[in-house]
């Protein structure tokens, strides 16, 4: 492929034909698309042989300096407004309800956590999670049934969705802010205890080994533990 260098858009199109009608198809994808489209989406739709990642980064280093910028999250590619332009369209966005305390500090024990009950999110937080909480956080589609726990009880696992990675900009889990970052952005009192620290974030969606899928896919939406098995 020619050096990504030359695929300009608005390049002449005797400078680099195939690529450059490449770079317009990917371009059209992505405005078009109604959600983040993944590199499988936008390769079936180009010619064998297109170097994608190459016309990605083209892209990408078009839209940087203008009020779109394209950005992956959640291993998906999108175009978003500038950050710096954001608060323009404030007054034109829907809008939206403030999550409470509880439903923060819940959705944050999730997403360093999971997979985690409702049951370890309390022993966490120090206080009952109400019902509500859990079920607005799932309504708004940032969290989801994982599976349940192989204990007494056979309580469901919740963990974090592709969307909660869209809303909060994040391309993995991973990028959550650390222990460091957090103490610079004082959400964290400098004085904690011996020993704290944040564990490594990870969503992957394959079950632990203390873990096991729902029979049928009936997961009980009120959470409240369903019996034992082998009880009779």
């Amino acid at each position: 492929m020619d050096d990504p260098a030359q695929l300009r858009l608005g390049a002449p199109v005797g400078m680099a034909d195939g690529p450059v009608e490449q770079l317009r198809i990917v371009e059209a994808l992505l405005f078009a698309a109604a959600q983040p489209l993944d590199d499988s989406a936008l390769a079936e739709r180009l010619p064998r042989g297109a170097d994608l990642r190459s016309l990605l980064m083209t892209l990408q280093a078009f839209y940087a300096p203008r009020g779109v910028n394209l950005v992956r999250v959640a291993g998906k590619w999108a175009f978003r407004t500038a950050d710096d332009l954001s608060f323009l369209l404030h007054r034109e966005t829907t809008d939206e309800r403030k999550l409470s305390r509880a439903a923060l500090e819940t959705l944050a024990i999730v997403a360093y956590h999971q997979p985690v009950t409702r049951a370890e999110i309390e022993e966490i937080r120090g206080v009952t999670v109400a019902k509500g909480t859990i079920d607005l956080l799932m309504e708004t589609g940032w969290l989801r049934i994982r599976g349940r726990r192989k204990v007494p009880g056979r309580p469901v696992t919740f963990g974090t969705t592709p969307a909660f990675l869209d809303h909060f900009g994040l391309e993995a889990i991973g990028d959550l802010p650390g222990l460091d970052d957090l103490k610079a952005a004082g959400m964290l009192d400098g004085r904690l205890p011996p020993g704290f620290r944040i564990p490594i974030p990870n969503d992957d969606l394959a079950l632990r080994e203390d873990e096991e899928p729902d029979e049928g896919g009936e997961l009980d939406l009120s959470l409240t533990p369903l019996p034992d098995r082998d009880s009779p």
